[in-house]
């Protein structure tokens, strides 16, 4: 079975969080935290930079390292490294691959119809959120 690593930010924002609903593939319409495959010799945080940049136009700054994420889909083996970011400065998100998002308080996080990996990150983030009042 193929093997995908990718890297994934929880990008947060006034304590909600960004939510982005894929607009082409297999998996078009699912809501996704955003990032993408790692470059082979790539660093993950490098790729995860990069990968913002591509997808929504954005300089993040990463804060935490929440989780790794493994999960079987029908036709690969997904690896998803995630981090929890801040927008740098002054940048805005710009939707270049994505059909939608939305920033949602720790309350919305499960009104999304999430992927199923990232379902997991969702109860990463809410127990690490719990843990660290």
């Amino acid at each position: 079975m193929k093997h995908i690593e990718v890297v994934a930010a929880i990008i947060e924002d006034n304590g909600r969080y960004l939510a982005t609903q894929r607009g082409y593939g297999e998996f078009k319409d699912g809501w996704e935290f955003p990032g993408g495959k790692i470059e082979k010799g790539e660093e993950r945080e490098t790729a995860l930079r990069r990968e913002i940049c591509e997808e929504l136009g954005a300089t993040i700054e990463i804060q935490n390292f929440l989780c790794t994420v493994e999960h079987t889909y029908d036709t690969f083996h997904l690896t998803m490294h995630c981090y929890i970011c801040h927008l740098a400065g002054a940048s805005h998100i710009h939707l270049l691959e994505h059909e939608a998002s939305q920033w949602l308080g720790v309350e919305e996080l499960l009104s999304v119809d999430w992927l199923p990996a990232d379902v997991k990150v969702v109860e990463s983030l809410t127990t690490y959120l719990q843990d660290n009042k």
